[in-house]
Order: structure tokens, then C-alpha cells, then sequence
């Protein structure tokens, strides 16, 4: 029998309210696809709870102490990480519309961003974005 290497990462979609309503982008420091924006986060620790590790990797790429409103979704096409197959669990934060976000971490940079005019996003990002969107309906 083959042993299955399938990694899970965690993704936080954080939602500041407003006219439009803006997520929160990171621009990622190293490859892959260094220096394009993407959702905060990463990869689960071994014995860390899925929300915790969605929290922690929120914390550390951008300094927001949140926790999630809900689960959006469980996303794992292969090829959506070039480095090996992942799976990822992404969580949707809704935040107070004055909140700030510093990068840290290993992002360069951190920006609110209109939903509905996004810039071109790494990964499969864009999608559990949309998941998100279709989700308030």
C-alpha cells in the first residue's frame, strides 16, 4: 500500500465590513508565488486544533487576534500548491471595520482589499473568496 504525503494548511478569510466590504490580503514573502497576494495562512502544527492553527497564522502574518465565525469550506484540487498536495481548511473572520493588520511574518506587506475588485491572488484563493461570497447568500 502507498503512504499518502498530503500536507493541511489553513486558510483565514478575514472580512471587514463596509460599502463595499473589504478581505484582507496578504503579499507573500517567499516562493511560491513570492511577492503576489494571497489569504493569510498555513500550515497546521501537528496536534493543533484547525481553528487555532487558522488564528495563529492570522496572528503571525498580520498581527488581527480573531477567531472564526464559521468554516467556509475544505479546498484540495491537486496541483493547487506546487510544492506537494495540500489540503486546506479555510475560516471566515468577520472584523470590527476599524481593525489593522501589519505584515509580519513571512508576509512583506498586508491590505484591505475591495471583495468584488480583487488583484491577481496566488494559489486557489480567488475561489474560496468566492466560496465565501456565495456562502452569505
Amino acid at each position: 500500500m502507498r503512504q499518502s504525503n498530503i500536507y493541511v494548511t489553513v486558510d483565514a478569510v478575514v472580512i471587514k465590513p463596509g460599502r463595499p466590504n473589504q478581505v484582507l490580503l496578504i503579499k507573500r514573502k517567499n516562493d511560491p508565488f513570492k511577492g503576489m497576494w494571497a489569504l493569510p495562512g498555513g500550515f497546521v502544527d501537528e496536534d493543533e486544533d484547525l481553528p487555532d492553527a487558522a488564528c495563529r497564522e492570522l496572528s503571525e502574518e498580520t498581527g488581527i487576534q480573531a477567531r472564526p465565525t464559521r468554516q467556509i469550506g475544505a479546498f484540495g484540487k491537486p496541483g493547487r500548491d506546487p510544492r506537494h498536495q495540500t489540503v486546506s481548511v479555510a475560516y471566515r473572520f468577520d472584523v470590527p471595520a476599524d481593525t489593522i493588520a501589519t505584515a509580519a511574518d513571512d508576509a512583506s506587506d498586508a491590505e484591505w482589499f475591495d471583495i468584488d475588485n480583487l488583484p491577481d491572488i496566488a494559489f486557489d484563493h480567488a475561489e474560496i473568496i468566492s466560496h465565501s461570497k456565495i456562502n452569505d447568500l
